[in-house]
């Protein structure tokens, strides 16, 4: 690893000019210095360019305005213009602490096989105000494509990637509208360790509206990440986690209907897909009887 190699950040927006202006300072405020910011504005027709131009001023940075073509179009754009040998990424409206590169990018220097570093993160509102938000998943590190099936773990905002892992193994999948961390984190996995610090160097910020509140978009996207990934990597995975992939994905997709329609028909047919896949998934059995007891009320 070059000892103070450069780092590119990419920032995909489309109307964040709210939030965009101090995304982009957290981002240049880094302590390591040696970075380039690339702004990739996805056709915002808010005052995004307006609120950017007293920015431009700093070198490092470079603003690229384009139609709007979507997330992994815009992301896959700000890759291409990247020149730095690590590539790392904010959205919008969320936040890096001054010292995110700084602790992360030691993880890469020992190993050669590490190909994502990635870390913890805190929680905003839509105002700045902190919040206290447990950690939904258990993090992993090393060879991680077993776990990684099972939960996508890995905050996207929080991981800095090796340039070297696009290029041999491509950028985000623009078939996807949902899903493309997940999706891109799988692939790499199969190549490279992933590795984790528990550094709380991301500040995610959630607010009314946002696109991960459309739990049924985002199941149905993973089953086709699943699909996808299952039939182009065959022998990558044993049966039997695939089974365990199958049985959380339909457990998990069937508990969030039900909390978010109040229904009970759909959840048990999915919960009854889980265990056709693994009858031994305890958490699916515990989701049955949950079920069964909200019908009998």
């Amino acid at each position: 690893m070059n000892s103070n190699p450069l780092v590119s950040i990419v920032l995909a927006s489309y109307n964040m000019g709210h939030y965009l202006p101090e995304s982009v300072r957290t981002v240049l405020a880094q302590t390591y210095e040696n970075i380039e910011v690339v702004i990739i504005d996805d056709g915002s027709t808010d005052d995004t360019e307006e609120q950017i131009k007293p920015l431009l001023a700093d070198s490092r940075l470079r603003y690229i305005k384009q139609e709007n073509q979507g997330q992994p179009k815009a992301k896959n754009n700000g890759i291409k213009a990247c020149k730095g040998e690590y590539i790392a990424f904010c959205d919008g409206d969320d936040l890096w602490a001054p010292n995110k590169l700084e602790v992360q990018l030691p993880l890469f220097k020992d190993d050669p096989d590490v190909g994502v570093v990635y870390s913890e993160v805190s929680y905003i509102d839509d105002k700045g105000k902190p919040l206290d938000k447990e950690q939904p998943y258990e993090r992993f590190s090393g060879k991680v494509t077993d776990k990684l099936i099972l939960k996508n773990f890995i905050p996207f905002g929080t991981a800095i990637v090796k340039k070297q892992c696009f290029d041999e193994m491509g950028m985000f999948d623009e078939a996807l509208p949902m899903g493309i961390d997940w999706d891109l984190w799988l692939r790499f996995s199969t190549r490279y360790k992933i590795m984790y610090t528990p550094a709380k160097t991301y500040i995610y910020r959630i607010w009314p509206g946002q696109m991960s509140s459309n739990y049924r978009g985002r199941y149905h996207h993973a089953e086709l990440i699943m699909n996808k990934f299952i039939s182009n990597n065959p022998g990558v995975l044993s049966q039997k986690t695939i089974n365990r992939a199958w049985s959380d994905t339909y457990n998990s997709k069937g508990m969030a209907i039900a909390q978010a329609e109040q229904t009970i028909k759909e959840p048990l047919s999915n919960i009854a897909t889980a265990l056709r896949h693994d009858i031994k998934y305890i958490p699916a059995w515990k989701s049955l009887v949950k079920i069964l007891i909200r019908r009998t009320r």
